[in-house]
């Protein structure tokens, strides 16, 4: 099932024998649009730290009573390595978290390659489609190459959501609003669809875009370029944030920006 990651950020996170504290933000990786890490904000219990808990470690969230159980215990995160949780990942602080809580390294079986730019050409199942349109290749190549971030021994291309909220979004025709929320897959952690706030193009409107329709990000200039028209996003089924979003209904908006090479 689908959920919005603002509703995501209400719950409480609930170690074996205790409460850890209240998500404050997450890491995705750039190449899959996956959630790899929570990051929990732990109160008085650990000193108000806040700690990085892979979302491998979860078990089924309990939305009723909103709380989101983990497989750990309180002295497992009192003892784990420290991160700053307010910058940059690295590969080397992630393989320190794997091997003290034993979790799997995801980068070995499911990571791509990729740099700065991401494009929807590297994630698993994607529709084959121009890698970037036009007008965000010419937007681009103007700018100056960023700075990729290195790690000792990988580069981990961790985003936090809340610094990537508020990106602008272009259409292969103009400017469509900006990023106002995610919806993830429960199940998988995949964060599916971006939802848009439309702002002065379409006033008081919602809409969301699949991330496989997502055709080039620019990190350095907060934009994210999509393969679709301005018209087609307009067009497309209605959202309504206060409705879950039902595995018909992503199919249903899925049919609407059928892409050229995808399957019907």
């Amino acid at each position: 099932m689908m959920r919005r990651v603002s509703d995501l950020m209400k719950l409480e996170l609930r170690a074996r024998d205790g409460v850890l504290g209240q998500i404050g933000d997450l890491h995705f990786d750039d190449n899959r649009w996956r959630i790899r890490y929570l990051v929990v904000e732990t109160g008085t219990w650990l000193n108000s730290r806040k700690v990085l808990i892979a979302t491998s470690a979860l078990d089924a969230a309990d939305w009723a009573r909103g709380h989101l159980p983990v497989n750990l215990t309180q002295e497992q995160v009192r003892q784990s390595p420290s991160v700053d949780t307010e910058q940059p990942v690295t590969r080397q602080q992630e393989s320190g978290l794997s091997q003290h809580y034993g979790w799997p390294a995801y980068w070995d079986s499911d990571s791509t390659p990729g740099g700065a730019l991401a494009t929807s050409a590297g994630v698993a199942g994607a529709p084959a489609y121009a890698a970037v349109p036009a007008t965000a290749q010419a937007a681009l190549v103007a700018l100056p190459s960023p700075a990729v971030r290195k790690a000792p021994d990988g580069d981990p291309r961790l985003r936090r959501a809340s610094a990537v909220r508020g990106y602008r979004l272009e259409a292969v025709d103009g400017s469509i609003g900006h990023i106002d929320d995610f919806l993830f897959e429960e199940l998988t952690w995949e964060l599916a669809f971006l939802a848009i706030d439309t702002g002065n193009w379409w006033p008081g409107k919602k809409a969301l875009v699949s991330t496989e329709w997502v055709s080039a990000v620019s990190w350095a200039r907060s934009r994210v370029y999509l393969d679709l028209t301005r018209e087609g996003i307009r067009t497309a089924p209605a959202y309504a944030p206060e409705k879950p979003l039902t595995e018909s209904d992503a199919r249903r908006l899925r049919r609407h920006h059928l892409l050229p090479g995808s399957n019907p």
